[in-house]
């Protein structure tokens, strides 16, 4: 696996509050930053990445390409719209952030036209975003397994996926976490801080370690230094059996990112 167990998010960061977001996780260590085109801050992140002074190479850039541009006339030119605004000569991976609503798009047309993509050098790794099983598989289909890097699903404590997870893994589909923390939700709940509390930690360190014990990434936004700091000690944090075991009955299927119009038909 490639994909790196750790990053950091910019969903909704803009203007300065992104820059300084990304300058303090890069400052802090973190090496892998997830953007997308209709974040609208690729150029900030990209201006962030320049000033830090750390070489680009070391960097695990991600971004995502919008429905609107999933064609194969525009799906390249888009993509090196975001290389511009980024400032780098490629990515290293690129999703297709939501399917295609009602089919316009085939998943096929836009995974051949993201492989022509890595072939070309514009990104180094392909993948989707908010894939469901059907959708995965025909992912697959039209370009095979070995190039389809991860699936990036909403995944917390209180939506915990577990068909689409199942079913990437069975296949070697790595899949990244995003909303984690639900929205900070989950950071409420007595069950996160006791064992957060156990284990002298904070409640998010318990989230995103108990994310990452499962074999996900995970990409946790923050606009505090602090908060970027504490979330990065998640990956030191080992949880036990009991722990993992009392984060498994929290599942209510409770998904918060269900945009009506882009949504695919849901596994669960």
């Amino acid at each position: 696996m490639s994909v790196p167990t750790f990053g950091i998010g910019t969903f909704r960061l803009k203007g300065d509050v992104v820059i300084s977001s990304v300058k303090d996780a890069l400052a802090l260590g973190y090496r892998a930053i997830d953007t997308a085109q209709i974040y609208d801050n690729e150029a900030e992140v990209g201006q962030a990445i320049a000033a830090s002074g750390v070489p680009r190479e070391d960097i695990y850039i991600t971004t995502k390409i919008w429905p609107e541009n999933l064609s194969k006339e525009k799906l390249i030119h888009s993509l090196k719209e975001s290389l511009t605004k980024l400032g780098t000569d490629y990515v290293d991976l690129t999703l297709i952030h939501w399917p295609s609503p009602h089919n316009a798009v085939s998943v096929r047309e836009s995974m051949q036209a993201l492989l022509t993509a890595k072939n070309m050098g514009l990104t180094r790794e392909i993948g989707v975003s908010n894939f469901t099983i059907d959708l995965m598989q025909q992912a697959v289909a039209a370009v095979g397994i070995e190039h389809i890097a991860t699936n990036q699903i909403e995944l917390s404590p209180y939506l915990q996926n577990r068909q689409v997870a199942a079913w990437a893994k069975e296949q070697g589909i790595h899949i990244t976490s995003y909303m984690t923390l639900a929205y900070g939700k989950a950071l409420q709940d007595e069950v996160i801080k006791q064992i957060a509390k156990k284990h002298q930690a904070t409640a998010a360190q318990v989230i995103l370690s108990w994310a990452m014990a499962l074999g996900y990434s995970v990409i946790p936004s923050s606009t505090k230094r602090e908060n970027l700091a504490s979330n990065l000690k998640a990956v030191e944090l080992k949880l036990d059996t009991e722990d993992m075991a009392a984060i498994a009955t929290l599942e209510r299927n409770e998904r918060l990112v269900n945009p009506e119009g882009l949504a695919p038909k849901w596994d669960n």
